[in-house]
């Protein structure tokens, strides 16, 4: 009975030790683990709940089960074309494996190392593969608009549809075959082939910013400042011919009012000289010896001043300046 009792004791104390040794752990949600024994992976786990290990010989490396996100680092890479853009990506990831994952890169700062490796590579390789069309645009819509400058400041719609036709740009785009999200999934398809020897699943691969570099930013500058000086060109050569159309217009009604009132002065002269010559008919018909005399007077008046010298006085025109005895 006494040998039951210690034996019982030893035993109760060696479940009291195990216990203290922590023989369970308790995995969340969200998370997997691997249990290795002496280096030896033994077991892993990926469904939450208590699982039981072997206290001191085993040991528990847990990592997370949810979607990671990756972020890289701008790169400025070359396209087909040798035009230098800065690519930023973005990625999101999770741990598939993780007896693979524990074996290749065992931490997840290596696995982030890894998939600086993996995916930047991969990019430039894209990237560099493809036209510089194809990284910033998805779509060949572009091709599609029509755009109508909008004109002020004009005189109809005749003046309107001029002016537009002056300054319209016609800019034919290169059509694309693959588009960014196009390149995207080919990164995605690339980078799955070299993350799985990790235990690493890559979800997608998103273009986040495409950015020219300081050199082409310059170029593009430049295509629209010329773009923006024709345009101006073209309002200044619009307006020199409205400033030559009202400077023409001007003239002629200039004229116009000239002519018109030249005709209605003649018109009055006449009518004038048609009273006066009325008048003096009157004035002769009344007294013609005294209408004669005056004629004469006002004469000598106008004349006589600027007479400077007389070459025979045997004159009718001087009658009335010299007596008959003389």
């Amino acid at each position: 009975m006494k040998k039951l009792i210690t034996t019982g004791v030893i035993i109760l104390v060696l479940i009291i030790i195990f216990l203290l040794l922590g023989p369970f752990f308790i995995l969340q949600e969200g998370e997997l683990a691997v249990v290795t024994r002496f280096g030896r992976i033994v077991n892993t786990y990926e469904d939450a709940g208590l699982k039981i290990r072997v206290p001191v010989v085993d040991n528990v490396i847990k990592y997370p089960k949810m979607i990671m996100s990756w972020d890289g680092d701008a790169q400025r890479i070359p396209t087909k074309e040798n035009q230098f853009i800065w690519v930023d990506t973005t990625a999101r990831w999770r741990i598939s494996d993780p007896s693979v994952f524990y074996q290749s890169v065992s931490t997840l700062s290596n696995a982030i190392l890894r998939l600086n490796d993996v995916i930047d590579s991969t990019i430039r390789t894209v990237i560099s593969e493809n036209y510089l069309n194809e990284a910033v645009r998805n779509t060949n819509d572009i091709n599609n608009l029509t755009i109508e400058d909008q004109v002020q400041n004009v005189d109809g719609l005749e003046d309107a549809e001029q002016l537009r036709n002056l300054t319209k740009t016609e800019i034919q785009q290169e059509s694309i075959e693959v588009g960014r999200e196009g390149l995207s999934s080919q990164m995605f398809e690339i980078a799955s082939q070299f993350t799985a020897e990790y235990g690493i699943e890559v979800i997608d691969i998103v273009i986040r910013q495409i950015r020219y570099s300081d050199d082409l930013t310059q170029s593009v500058y430049q295509r629209m400042i010329k773009e923006r000086n024709q345009i101006a060109e073209a309002y200044r050569s619009y307006g020199l011919g409205q400033q030559a159309r009202w400077v023409g217009k001007t003239e002629n009604d200039m004229k116009s009012i000239i002519s018109q009132a030249y005709a209605e002065s003649e018109e009055i002269k006449g009518i004038a000289d048609a009273t006066a010559t009325q008048i003096y008919a009157e004035a002769y018909e009344a007294d013609p010896e005294f209408f004669t005399l005056w004629r004469n007077l006002e004469s000598y008046r106008k004349t006589i001043p600027d007479l400077n010298k007389i070459l025979s006085t045997d004159m009718d025109y001087f009658d009335l300046l010299y007596s008959p005895a003389e």
